[in-house]
Order: C-alpha cells, then sequence, then structure tokens
C-alpha cells in the first residue's frame, strides 16, 4: 500500500471518528443505564446553552451546559419524566432554554416575524418593480437633444 492510500484510509478514519469525539458528554456524566442514557440524550438535544445559545446543552462544552446535563440525569434518576424534566428547565429559564420553543400567545410574534418580514418584502418588491414599469421616462425636448449633442461632439470636459 502506498503511502498517499495509508494517509486517505486514515483520513477517512479520523473524519468518521471525528463527530463521536466532538460529543460535549464527558464519561462521568453518562449513566449506567442506557434506557436513562438515550432519554437524557434526547431532552439534552432539545436544550439550549445558555452560553453558547446555539448549541445544545448535548454538544456545547461549557460549564454550565455541563451542570445542566448533570441535572437532568438528576431529575431522571429520580423517576420524573422527560416532560416533569423539559417543565421543571423551562420554570426555571423560560422558554429560551427550548431549541424549538412551542407555538403559544409568548411566542407567536417570535414564529410568525419570518412569514411577516418575507410577505412584507415581496409586497415591497412588488411595490417597487410595479412603480419602474408604469412610469417611463419623458422623452427628451429637442434643445435637450442638440444640447447632449453638442456636449458629445466637443472635446471639452464638462
Amino acid at each position: 500500500m502506498t503511502w498517499l492510500r495509508r494517509i486517505l484510509l486514515l483520513s477517512i478514519v479520523l473524519a468518521s471518528v471525528a463527530p463521536s469525539l466532538a460529543r460535549a458528554v464527558q464519561p462521568d456524566e453518562i449513566l449506567t443505564n442506557p434506557k436513562l442514557e438515550a432519554r437524557a440524550r434526547a431532552i439534552s438535544a432539545g436544550l439550549r446553552c445558555l452560553v453558547c445559545q446555539n448549541q445544545s446543552i448535548d454538544d456545547s462544552k461549557a460549564e454550565l451546559a455541563r451542570d445542566l446535563r448533570l441535572l437532568v440525569r438528576e431529575r431522571l434518576k429520580l423517576g420524573e419524566s422527560d416532560e416533569q424534566v423539559r417543565d421543571f428547565l423551562v420554570k426555571r429559564y423560560g422558554n429560551f432554554i427550548l431549541l424549538k420553543p412551542p407555538l403559544d400567545l409568548e411566542t407567536a410574534l417570535l414564529w410568525g416575524m419570518p412569514a411577516f418580514v418575507l410577505t412584507a418584502g415581496a409586497i415591497a418588491l412588488l411595490f417597487g418593480l410595479r412603480r419602474q414599469q408604469s412610469t417611463p421616462a419623458a422623452p427628451l425636448s429637442q434643445a435637450e437633444r442638440d444640447r447632449l449633442a453638442a456636449v458629445f461632439d466637443s472635446d471639452t470636459p464638462l
């Protein structure tokens, strides 16, 4: 096997292993019960890291995310359901902790704003295009044409 093939094979192996190494969950956080661990991972994947704000606590390496992962696992060990754990965290931190907040009166603006902005932009674009099409430029008068011809014919700058 040539050295190029070895490097390529090593690159493929590292690329396939890298995503599993990127997880932020530490070995000391993992529960011994695989079913509880799977539930903890599912809950953690839906909770926002309050430090990173664009990552789940399952992916974040922030200390607060670690504390929240441990809290989720503690509450699951106490026998709480997934919904009870989520409700506890929402009561403590608000809907902001959910990566996908529910659609209710408080979050309607958050969910509706993208549609509103797209609609408003499309309407503004349509009105702008109509205005452009509906007002043709006025034709030049004979005096303007003569002056323009004189400017083009002369060698002096404006």
